[in-house]
């Protein structure tokens, strides 16, 4: 598969990296804010996103409202746009040796590796956000993530909370093989804490999310979200791109549009993908986006499988993307 090149500062660096990108909840005020003032791409690639969303994305994320940038049709598109600012800052045209996207996070992987244009990506994100707002709006979801139990476990205390109570809810996140995500009905999701902890979890851990993501509760946002999707062209990928779904490579478009149009009520399986990432013998995992999030669940896969694993890195401000560039530099420095 060969290495990455890059050319930084007039040199041609060779690193072989993965770039993966975090999804919802990695917002915070103040991201993208000094990317944007010092690198011309990606100030540019927020005046374009401005274009097709209608307002001002960065003023958002810079100076707030903390409450509006946590609405997920403000978060989703806001999320998208400063994880790809930051991986265009970061490595120019450089191509990573795989690529993977927690959640709708996978549409800059697909922009990354020239499977979509990211102003088609931009629209599908940006009504993605809008229709699921739309359905949190119509049914009081809630999520919880469960440690210490493997899915099976969950799923035997979900089956008979359902049979009790008749209240909708599903595993949605497989972030670890501990540390499992439920998505449902506020209420039933509430009332799950005490039986999956009688059922030997550690801790249930109610998440701040204004929605069920990934559940049944989603399914209004579908038929808006295929709407949105009508007008793109998808083509296969130029690098592999890790498909949350099953944790496998992309090898036909109808796949990834089918895995797109589903991924507001689909399961997430984040481990398997990290699996999959590490099948291709990256020399640095890098996570470009406003958190660490994924970065912190590779370390622990990798302490738990008692592996040392690639270096991790990540790029969440301009600081982040210097210390890549550098990285870039001592390896071209190298391979001289």
């Amino acid at each position: 598969m060969g290495r990455s090149r890059l050319e930084v500062g007039g040199v041609i660096a060779m690193v072989r990296f993965a770039a993966i990108f975090p999804g919802q909840g990695s917002q915070c005020v103040g991201m993208g804010c000094d990317v944007a003032e010092h690198s011309e791409v990606a100030r540019e690639l927020f005046e374009s996103a401005d274009a097709v969303l209608g307002y001002d994305l960065l003023a958002l994320q810079c100076d707030g409202p903390e409450e509006r940038l946590r609405e997920t049709q403000f978060s989703q598109p806001a999320i998208f746009v400063t994880n790809l600012a930051l991986y265009y800052a970061a490595a120019g045209d450089a191509m990573p040796a795989v690529t993977a996207g927690h959640s709708f996070a996978e549409l800059c992987s697909l922009v990354v590796a020239k499977s979509l244009s990211f102003h088609a990506a931009l629209r599908i994100v940006d009504e993605r956000g809008r229709a699921m707002q739309h359905a949190a709006e119509l049914a009081h979801g809630g999520m919880s993530a469960v440690l210490g139990l493997e899915a099976p476990q969950v799923r035997e205390v979900i089956a008979d909370i359902v049979a009790q109570t008749g209240g909708r809810i599903s595993l949605a996140n497989f972030n670890s093989p501990t540390q499992i995500v439920v998505s449902g009905d506020y209420a039933t999701v509430q009332a799950a804490a005490q039986p999956m902890l009688d059922a030997g979890a550690k801790r249930v851990i109610p998440l701040n999310v204004s929605g069920a993501w990934h559940s049944e509760l989603m399914e209004p946002a579908m038929q808006p979200l295929a709407a949105a999707m009508a007008p793109a062209r998808f083509v296969l990928p130029s690098v592999d791109v890790i498909a949350n779904v099953d944790g496998q490579p992309y090898r036909d478009v109808a796949a990834i549009e089918r895995n797109i149009a589903r991924s507001p009520v689909d399961e997430v399986r984040w481990h398997d993908t990290a699996l999959r990432l590490m099948d291709y013998e990256p020399e640095i995992v890098v996570e470009f986006g406003a958190s660490n999030v994924l970065n912190a669940l590779m370390r622990r896969m990798n302490a738990d499988r008692n592996e040392r694993g690639p270096k991790l890195m990540t790029v969440s401000d301009w600081a982040g993307v210097e210390k890549f560039r550098a990285l870039q530099r001592d390896a071209a420095e190298t391979a001289v």
